[in-house]
């Protein structure tokens, strides 16, 4: 019986990429719609200024913004930038999930968490919200993952410990604290457990410190002035995926004694 061939890996790397840049295409979609509360399926993708439909050789990620010259066909307005920055992020972090975990289930897990890190990140810069439609689902996602890899006892104990420490947040700070960051920790909290959480809460807290002081000195920016967090939170979600292990162990080392 003849041994199954394996993919080259330079070919299977570049259909990672290539699926990474379909996935990103989908990404904007969520970005520019799910703040407005328009359906991601219908309609088709379309032109926001002169709302003409998009032809299929023309939506072909990344490829077709440079073709074009980044300007719609048919109204010849300036597509921005953020479309093609999107699509090649998600299919960058698709290679690097790739590398770092290959092809297993972990891979999977991780694509899905990727793509909703790209769209939380992009939604709440611009709107600074996150909204339900991610958050819920990504609890009972997390809460599905963590089960299986982590055990009941550690997700539960996750959700609640990061919900938990973010709603006391948002009571003591009268509001200063989003409903959205508060079920985006829970299921953060739910897929990695109890330890990674915290982990993400001060990667998190600990960038945004680090920007909220640069655009304090630099751009004179008010103490008050408000700063999404969402942003920082999946920043220190990427970093605990792929680190987290190893940041643990060697806090452990070094402070657990």
């Amino acid at each position: 019986m003849e041994s199954i061939q394996v993919i080259p890996y330079p070919i299977l790397a570049g259909a990672i990429f290539s699926f990474g840049l379909a996935v990103g295409s989908f990404a904007n979609v969520c970005i520019y719609r799910l703040p407005r509360k328009e359906s991601v399926v219908v309609p088709g993708s379309h032109c926001p200024a002169c709302h003409s439909t998009v032809r299929p050789l023309d939506n072909i990620p990344l490829i077709s913004y440079l073709i074009l010259g980044g300007k719609c066909r048919n109204c010849s307005i300036r597509i921005s930038l953020i479309y093609p920055t999107i699509e090649a992020i998600t299919a960058i972090l698709m290679l690097a999930g790739l590398l770092k975990f290959g092809t297993s289930l972990e891979f999977l897990v991780y694509a899905v968490v990727a793509t909703s890190l790209v769209i939380i990140t992009a939604i709440d810069i611009e709107h600074q919200i996150i909204p339900d439609v991610i958050t819920l689902p990504g609890i009972a996602f997390g809460l599905i993952v963590g089960i299986c890899t982590i055990g009941y006892k550690d997700s539960l104990l996750g959700l609640f410990l990061g919900g938990g420490l973010f709603y006391l947040l948002a009571v003591l700070s009268n509001g200063g604290m989003g409903g959205g960051d508060i079920k985006y920790i829970a299921a953060v909290g739910a897929l990695l457990g109890w330890q990674k959480v915290l982990l993400v809460i001060f990667i998190g807290a600990f960038l945004g410190s680090i920007v909220g002081l640069f655009l304090i000195t630099i751009q004179k920016k008010s103490r008050k002035s408000t700063i999404p967090f969402g942003p920082f939170l999946a920043a220190g979600t990427l970093i605990t995926l792929y680190y987290g292990n190893s940041l643990i162990r060697v806090y452990l080392e070094y402070f657990g004694r």
